[in-house]
């Protein structure tokens, strides 16, 4: 949880019981093609209100994670719920994320099918690093470092590409990107009726 081992923890996050659902931005929106802006006020209820709401909203999506930009909140804020490829559920929240650069001996990219839940529907393999170390602050303001391999990488990477404007299908050619934007309009529909019946099924 938030970088520290725990001995157990709930199925459902006690941010997600305590968040609302909010509306998913879409591909398109302005909101997710410009950098966030960074988080100042610390310790506010309002963040924390909103990193519930966001857990909430990633789970009702069956997301790994979540930014803010995503929910229409032009902050650099991501959380997530996840578990990676060793069976291991990492939980948490960070501000202002700052990726590691990785020295070239140790950087191994991996190939993998990726998605978005800004671009409902549709995975592409997309090139990523296996290992992913961010810093930045908790709700708090206090420092800050998650340290990720494989999918969890993956998503931390994903995720502090939202706060700098990019989605995964700006990582694809262009042939490749238009087809993905297609078969999102073609299956849009059928998600987010899934994450309106995850809702009810919740009570949110």
């Amino acid at each position: 949880m938030q970088g520290e081992p725990v001995n157990s923890f709930p199925r459902l996050a006690p941010e997600a019981e305590r968040g609302e659902v909010r509306r998913i931005t879409v591909v398109g929106e302005e909101i997710l093609h410009r950098r966030c802006r960074e988080v100042t006020e610390f310790g506010s209820a309002e963040l924390a209100k909103l990193i519930d709401d966001m857990f909430a909203t990633n789970q009702v999506a069956e997301g790994a994670g979540l930014a803010a930009n995503q929910v229409d909140v032009d902050l650099q804020l991501f959380v997530w719920d996840i578990t990676d490829d060793w069976g291991v559920r990492h939980v948490g929240h960070i501000a202002n994320p700052v990726l590691d650069e990785v020295p070239a001996e140790h950087r191994r990219l991996v190939e993998e099918p990726e998605g978005c839940l800004s671009v409902p529907g549709p995975y592409r393999v997309v090139p990523r690093l296996d290992r992913a170390v961010v810093r930045g602050r908790d709700k708090d303001g206090d420092p800050l470092v998650i340290e990720g391999r494989g999918y969890f990488a993956r998503c931390l990477q994903h995720e502090t590409d939202h706060l700098r404007g990019h989605l995964y299908v700006d990582r694809l050619a262009q042939r490749e990107r238009k087809a993905a934007l297609r078969e999102m309009r073609d299956t849009q529909d059928e998600v987010f009726a899934r994450r309106a019946a995850v809702a009810r099924q919740l009570g949110k």
